[in-house]
């Protein structure tokens, strides 16, 4: 009985890991099908309005947070949400769903570069490795589309979108971080998806008023909001309370692939034999920089892991 118990726990370990990932791998598919029927903004409005209001379902996530964090979990909601998710479906009017999803692989790295930046701390040379190993893939990522290669012509604006979306989520989570510590991943998250929504539909609403909706389009931006936008949050923060933000952010290396094999099988993408070995060392740098993060934050981590999209 103990066995099957064990065996079934650790089923659910590995589903609250893949869950959350599978969905966000699968978000650069959902926001390529929402763009065939409404403007960038569009998306990005009703996605977040839809994050918001499957979160607001969850009655912990509704919890209070301490006065002083409100204006901090404001700027979250810039610097996490509606900055990052308005670049994306930009980007996507240049760049391939397969070659976002790739360069969402490198967030980890930017995420740790930033963080050693702030604290003014030179980062130990196993994270040093890593940094330089996924920076170098990153770069092998984007290095078709900004040369303007083949049929990568023309992806160069995209990319450089994705890179500022990156560089947005490599400083929320530095701000995140200890917000969650202090009042919990949920809380945190759907207050800041509402100042993102507060923030974006002056701007998103005229695109969904001249939206020309398909069952593809508006089935893509529900999956897009509810899940993306709201369900895996949720899983990953009960991921991170079970197994320790750590563990759950593994999620960062199905991203890439699921995002990969969605756009490639079912829109037919055609992704540059190099931009796909630079995800595979872009992983290998998130990697090695994985193992160090587990020694210095195990066993005091509660918040959700740097991906999403």
């Amino acid at each position: 009985m103990r066995g099957e118990l064990r065996q079934q726990g650790r089923q659910l370990d590995s589903l609250l890991i893949v869950v959350p990932g599978v969905i966000w791998g699968a978000s650069f598919l959902f926001i390529a099908e929402g763009l065939q029927a409404v403007a960038p903004m569009g998306v990005t409005v009703v996605r977040i309005a839809l994050g918001f209001a499957t979160l607001s379902l969850v009655p912990s996530a509704r919890r209070p947070i301490l006065p002083d964090d409100r204006v901090k979990t404001a700027a979250l909601g810039v610097l996490w949400l509606a900055f990052p998710l308005s670049m994306f479906p930009f980007a996507e009017r240049h760049v391939s769903s397969a070659l976002a999803g790739m360069l969402n692989g490198a967030t980890p790295l930017f995420a740790a570069l930033v963080a050693s930046l702030l604290a003014r701390e030179a980062p130990s040379s196993r994270v040093a490795v890593g940094l330089t190993v996924g920076l170098a893939g990153a770069i092998l990522i984007a290095l078709p589309g900004l040369a303007g290669l083949d049929a990568t012509r023309g992806q160069a604006p995209g990319v450089l979108m994705i890179l500022a979306a990156l560089v947005s989520y490599a400083f929320a989570y530095s701000l995140a971080r200890p917000l969650q510590q202090r009042n919990g991943s949920l809380p945190v998250v759907w207050r800041a998806l509402g100042w993102a929504f507060v923030l974006t539909v002056p701007l998103g609403g005229p695109a969904i008023a001249r939206a020309h909706w398909t069952a593809a389009s508006l089935g893509s931006l529900i999956a897009l909001g509810v899940l993306g936008t709201g369900v895996a949050y949720a899983v990953l923060a009960t991921a991170a309370g079970r197994l320790g933000a750590t563990r759950a952010s593994s999620n960062n290396f199905i991203i890439p692939v699921v995002s990969l094999l969605l756009g490639v099988l079912v829109r037919h993408e055609q992704v540059s034999a190099i931009s796909i070995a630079g995800a595979s060392v872009c992983l290998l740098g998130a990697w090695l920089i994985r193992p160090v993060a587990a020694r210095n934050q195990a066993g005091r981590e509660r918040l959700t892991s740097p991906s999403t999209t």
